[in-house]
């Protein structure tokens, strides 16, 4: 199963930092999101684009969890010439990722 299947994402960035959101539709995905979205597991996704660390903040009560990824912008947006790199980008990517496979 996708990750969209069960969440949606936001994201934002400033600088080099990329800022993503997963929010579970339903209240009861959230608890399959918090042990399947580790920080290891987002930063393992992302190799090759996010070259920093990556930490997750967990907001139960949303039904969300928050990932903060440094050095994931190619030096910040009005610097890099990756254009497809940007936050909302790296939202959908997010998506992509299949939760049940390590």
């Amino acid at each position: 199963m996708l990750l969209r299947d069960i969440a949606h994402s936001r994201a934002g960035d400033k600088g080099d930092i990329s800022n993503i959101s997963v929010i579970a539709y339903r209240q009861e995905d959230y608890a399959l999101l918090e042990r399947e979205l580790t920080a290891e597991r987002v930063r393992v996704h992302f190799a090759g684009v996010v070259h920093g660390e990556v930490v997750r903040h967990a907001l139960p009560h949303l039904g969300a969890l928050n990932f903060v990824m440094r050095h994931a912008l190619g030096g910040g947006v009005t610097r890099s010439l990756a254009l497809d790199a940007h936050g909302k980008s790296l939202s959908g990517a997010m998506l992509n990722l299949h939760l049940g496979e390590k």
